[in-house]
């Protein structure tokens, strides 16, 4: 069969998903089980396990193997979203949303800079720290609790933290493409963040223009602005200079989490001092609402950010501390093809889990509304996990087939053409993986050697991997079944992908393009 017959058959599962959820608005459990079952016909008729032909039944073992990593993996994605969901109703029981919404409110009520606090440099933060599904997790909800819909918030969120994912969780897509390279993890950082910086900064323009569709929509619409583009500008060089400097000088590990915390500080000191007409925050104007004298004090609303803030800081910065949680290791193998592993104690759920049980303490909240939390958050997993297990069950079976081969092998007959479509290759891996460190794994090998093959500088393709695995995130369908179960809007995913495709396809355009230029 011709490579681009094969090429169309692997891409049909996705294209189905896509279909599905674009225009006939199915939610990701009912696309995702359309995809499963075309996935799984391919499987059967077509495809195989071509590295189980040794054994006596590939196929029943094939789909073992693969269902069980898929529910493996959805198991460690539900464990951080139920954190995160008990985190979320803690507040609402709590009335800490109400007292963080007016602190907030009296800083700015514009929600161009909200959006900018929040979905950027508070995501970012959560990416550089823990990555692997908290931002959204936790970004969202705030933004809908300042009035803002569920599926908008969702999508500014996916679309303003996907730029840190490069270096998201301590750095750990680069280092997971060092061991495909020879390259160092200053130049592979680097060459990843020559691209990053650009598409970082068109994504903040595209989250602004989303926030600018829906603020008029807001509960209190604010009086009229100037232009945002000081305040882009500012959110865009405050956070992306230092990024693109520590990727530079000092490795992948702290351009995310250092750019967000130098970002955050300039941002918020500028809207308190350099912003015209800027109210006091230690007295209300007419423009503001006082806290009453029963509101919960500030540190006490905003404790399980702090905490989980705290616990990560400490975690994965604390040497001896984080050598001892990662000593715990749950892993298992299946006929050397397939495989699963967790570190309990040093998984961001647990972080989330901890951190709601001790601010339920700090907030005086009831043994009933912390069990009330708890069981909503329990009752909202069941329609999250079906979806979940939909797609990753997807994402195992095309990786164990070689239907990701397939569209990989195709992508290469481009040519000379190829640097315009890289950056994809990366996004594609994230959208069937759920993640841009799987992404990063799956085909930095092969960008190297289709650089090799055409006589490209194979640095500028393993970044121009990293960049498009980071843009993926905003489309990945297990993304956005996370940010949208924290919300409460399940089954209504359609809506958040419709939001984020048209940023994602144009951020991978300027990447492309970007790409074409440097590799010359």
């Amino acid at each position: 069969m011709t490579w681009w017959l094969e090429a169309l058959l692997a891409a049909s599962p996705i294209a189905l998903i896509l279909v599905a959820m674009l225009l006939f608005k199915r939610s990701a459990a009912t696309a995702g089980a359309f995809g499963l079952l075309l996935t799984l016909a391919l499987t059967l008729l077509h495809f195989g396990f071509p590295s189980l032909s040794h054994l006596g039944a590939p196929l029943a073992a094939g789909l073992a193997g693969a269902l069980a990593e898929a529910s493996f993996t959805a198991a460690s994605i539900l464990w951080i979203i139920f954190g995160a969901l008990c985190i979320h109703r803690l507040q609402l029981h709590s009335g800490a949303i109400d007292t963080l919404r007016t602190h907030l409110g009296r800083l700015t009520d514009d929600p161009r800079q909200m959006a900018i606090l929040i979905a950027w440099f508070f995501a970012l933060f959560l990416e550089g720290a823990a990555g692997f599904g908290t931002p959204a997790a936790l970004a969202a909800p705030f933004l809908v609790a300042f009035g803002f819909s569920a599926a908008h918030a969702v999508a500014i969120t996916l679309i303003g933290y996907a730029v840190g994912v490069s270096f998201g969780a301590l750095g750990t897509p680069v280092m997971a493409q060092l061991a495909s390279t020879s390259f160092s993890a200053l130049e592979v950082g680097r060459a990843t963040s020559e691209i990053s910086t650009w598409t970082g900064a068109l994504l903040l323009a595209l989250m602004l223009w989303r926030v600018h569709q829906c603020a008029h929509k807001l509960p209190s619409p604010p009086p009229r602005r100037p232009s945002a583009l000081g305040w882009y500008a500012l959110a865009a060089i405050a956070f992306l200079l230092p990024m693109a400097l520590l990727a530079r000088y000092v490795g992948p590990e702290l351009p995310t989490l250092g750019g967000a915390v130098v970002g955050a500080s300039l941002f918020i000191l500028a809207i308190k001092y350099l912003r015209p007409n800027t109210p006091d925050p230690s007295e209300p104007t007419p423009d503001t609402v006082a806290p009453s004298p029963t509101t919960m004090p500030l540190w006490k609303a905003a404790s399980p950010y702090l905490i989980v803030i705290a616990l990560v800081l400490l975690t994965r910065q604390v040497t001896p501390l984080n050598t001892w949680l990662r000593s715990l290791d749950l892993s298992w193998h299946y006929l050397d093809h397939f495989q699963g592993r967790v570190e309990p104690l040093f998984h961001p759920g647990t972080i989330l889990l901890l951190a709601f049980l001790a601010a339920a303490r700090h907030q005086a909240v009831s043994l009933r509304d912390t069990a009330r939390a708890t069981t909503t958050a329990l009752r909202m997993l069941l329609p999250i996990s079906l979806a979940l297990l939909a797609m990753l069950s997807i994402s195992r079976l095309m990786v164990h087939t070689h239907m990701v081969d397939a569209l990989a092998e195709a992508a290469a007959h481009t040519g000379s053409a190829w640097p315009l479509f890289a950056p994809l290759i990366g996004a594609l891996g994230t959208f069937v993986t759920g993640s841009a460190t799987a992404s990063n794994i799956l085909f930095t090998d092969f960008q190297t050697t289709t650089a090799n093959h055409l006589g490209l500088n194979p640095l500028r393709l393993i970044g121009a991997q990293g960049a498009g695995a980071a843009i993926g995130n905003t489309i990945a369908p297990h993304s956005i079944i996370a940010g949208c179960a924290t919300v409460g809007i399940s089954g209504d995913e359609a809506d958040v992908l419709k939001r984020t495709l048209l940023p994602a396809a144009i951020a991978l355009l300027v990447a492309g393009l970007l790409v074409k230029l440097l590799a010359g």
